[in-house]
């Protein structure tokens, strides 16, 4: 079987029906620096230069910079930058199925193989971006690096040493500055890297016209990303690849949906154009709006019903979704709880919720609810406690649902022991490993230890563990009637069952 490179791509040889192959881009000149060669960025920020290049935008091409010493880009090099790209989904409740090959990465540079060719690239005027996913880690400032190490460990550390070297070569232009735009999944990223930056710069010494060119003439830019992307099909290769015709080791797959928030200039969106592409990017002056929308409804949705869905002894997202009791519990949540407590247009939440619920019912995508049990609590804290304050603050009450929700996060925890840094628990399926940071697990190890399930002892433990603000940020008893409604909500789950309590709640049939 022929591989994927770009002798393939300028050939005769006959894609198979419905690929979309675009020729001729492979030959523009390097204007992103890359820091990142995964599956996520491959299917969000280069399938977006891509779409730019095919209706001539952008007319530039991206070097992905391998931030760890392992990774992809010997693979990438080997296959000349291209890869295909499947996006599966729904639109208006059917199934669809796009397959394109993407030619926007030029090339992939190790720099812990290749350091000169790293900095090589500061001294190119035509780059003019950096993009970034390093993972949540990756925008901390490491007090080890040294401006002299080939590489620094850092994603910081190589950043400032690019940025450096850049500002020396040119001699300080301020019209070689660079458009930075991080996409890691952290607040104010944009903001975070830059200050690391500024802080390697004063451990390092470096002079103040460097820094000063820094914060004058270089563009930090906080951004939100969205699209889940589910990375190489291992479990389909083998029937894709007699589909295309051809061999490729960089199959990367996704959803449909796609959104990136950039806050910054409004000049700067003409620099990149994605709007123009017909490409789901917004640029704005505030991006908070559109990351309460996200975080409260998107990720609050699914940490508030996950935990009920798995104790009920379901195990993905969209058999959730396509299960009465369940499905029903989902959407009331977001209509009914989550959306009223935010201070927003409405009918903004409500679009954005809609296209959520659909993502939800993804047949193409099967996401484990234990995955995203990973880490719950601190998730609650951030996700769906504040739709509960909110809640109350607008109506005078509390949401049932949400309530119901802490309740059965609570319950996970039940009969959980704890062993080196997970927590063995069970659930009427089955024993399962619940992964949290280890104080967590051991204070509800402890906690539940105690509780005899009586109704007493039931209050007693719900009172003890709301109290703990290092898990919530807050002593949740405060919360007028939460610790009350929550111990009640438990203390049905325990005697009466999960499908047994959540069926009352929702009103579905079992």
């Amino acid at each position: 079987m022929s591989r994927l490179d770009k002798n393939l791509l300028n050939s005769d040889f006959r894609f198979s029906e419905g690929l979309v192959v675009t020729k001729g881009l492979e030959k523009l000149p390097e204007r992103v620096l890359q820091f990142g060669e995964g599956n996520f960025l491959r299917a969000f920020v280069d399938w977006m230069i891509h779409q730019l290049n095919k209706q001539g935008e952008f007319n530039g091409r991206v070097v992905a910079v391998q931030p760890i010493p392992e990774g992809l880009v010997d693979v990438l090099n080997e296959q000349d930058g291209l890869y295909t790209l499947l996006l599966r989904g729904l639109q208006d409740g059917k199934p669809v199925e796009q397959q394109e090959v993407i030619s926007a990465v030029g090339r992939g540079i190790n720099p812990y193989r290749d350091w000169q060719a790293y900095l090589d690239c500061a001294e190119n005027p035509d780059i003019e971006f950096v993009v970034s996913n390093t993972t949540e880690a990756g925008i901390t400032f490491d007090k080890n690096d040294r401006p002299d190490m080939q590489p620094p460990q850092s994603f910081p550390g190589k950043l400032a040493v690019y940025l450096h070297h850049r500002f020396e070569h040119f001699k300080g232009d301020p019209a070689k500055g660079m458009v930075i735009i991080p996409c890691e999944l952290i607040d104010r990223n944009g903001d975070k890297l830059k200050a690391a930056i500024l802080q390697l710069a004063d451990e390092w010494q470096l002079s103040d016209a460097f820094k000063n060119w820094i914060i004058s003439h270089n563009h930090f830019l906080n951004s939100l990303v969205d699209r889940v992307v589910t990375g190489y099909p291992r479990d389909e290769v083998q029937s894709i690849e007699a589909k295309l015709g051809y061999q490729d080791k960089l199959i990367n797959a996704g959803e449909l949906f796609h959104l990136w928030v950039i806050e910054g200039p409004a000049e700067l969106e003409e620099r990149l154009p994605f709007a123009k592409a017909g490409l789901n990017v917004i640029w704005t002056k505030d991006m908070t709006p559109y990351r309460t929308r996200k975080v409260r409804i998107l990720n609050g949705a699914h940490t508030a019903s996950v935990p009920a869905a798995f104790l009920y002894g379901l195990d993905a997202v969209k058999e959730m979704m396509d299960h009465a009791v369940l499905g029903k519990y989902v959407r009331d949540i977001v209509s009914e709880e989550i959306i009223p407590s935010i201070d927003l247009e409405k009918q903004m939440l409500v679009d954005f919720a809609d296209a959520v619920i659909e993502r939800f019912r993804n047949p193409f995508i099967k996401h484990y609810l234990l995955s995203i049990l990973l880490n719950s609590s601190s998730k609650f804290t951030a996700r769906v406690l504040p739709s509960i304050v909110e809640y109350q603050k607008h109506t005078g009450k509390l949401p049932e649902k949400l309530t119901f929700s802490l309740a059965a996060l609570l319950a996970v925890y039940k009969d959980g022991v704890v062993e080196g840094s997970n927590m063995l628990a069970r659930r009427t399926a089955g024993e399962f490993i619940m992964k949290d940071d280890v104080p967590v697990l051991q204070f509800f190890a402890e906690k539940w230890s105690t509780c005899e399930g009586t109704k007493e002892s039931v209050a007693v433990f719900t009172q003890e563990v709301l109290a703990n603000e290092a898990i919530w940020g807050q002593n949740l008893n405060q919360v007028s009637g939460l610790t009350e409604k929550t111990a009640d909500y438990l203390y049905q789950i325990i005697n009466d069952g999960m499908r047994s309590t959540v069926q009352k709640l929702v009103g579905g049939k079992l």
